[in-house]
C-alpha cells in the first residue's frame, strides 16, 4: 500500500525558509553590526531579528509626512487644509510687505 502525498508539499520546508532565504539573529548579533545588516537589508537582503522566538524583519519603508498635522496635532482633513490656505495668505501677504528673505545658506542673513 503506497502512501498519498502530501497535500502541500512545501509544509514540510515551512520552518526552514527562514534559515535559507533570510539571514536571522539574535538581538545580540544584530546589535553588534546594525549598521551592517541595516546596508544590508536596504540593500534588499531578507534580514530578521529574534526578540522571544518572534522573528521582526529589518526592511526599509517610506516614510510621507501628508498626515503629519493630522496625526501630530489632530487635525481633521478639512482643519488642515485650511490651515494650510491660512498659512499661504499669510506668506503671500508677507512677501508683498517684503518680510520674506530668500534663505542663502547663511543664518545670520536672516536675522534683522
Amino acid at each position: 500500500m503506497t502512501q498519498a502525498p502530501h497535500p502541500n508539499k512545501l509544509e514540510p520546508l515551512a520552518g526552514v525558509r527562514y534559515s535559507v532565504f533570510m539571514k536571522t539573529l539574535s538581538v545580540t548579533d544584530g546589535r553588534a553590526k546594525l549598521g551592517h545588516w541595516l546596508k544590508r537589508a536596504i540593500a534588499g537582503d531578507d534580514i530578521g531579528i529574534v526578540v522571544g522566538g518572534v522573528i521582526v524583519g529589518l526592511r526599509p519603508v517610506n516614510v510621507s509626512s501628508e498626515d503629519y498635522a493630522l496625526r501630530e496635532y489632530g487635525l481633521t482633513e478639512k482643519e488642515a487644509q485650511a490651515a494650510a490656505a491660512r498659512i499661504s495668505r499669510d506668506i503671500a501677504a508677507a512677501r508683498k510687505r517684503g518680510k520674506v528673505k530668500a534663505f542663502t545658506g547663511k543664518a545670520d542673513e536672516l536675522r534683522d
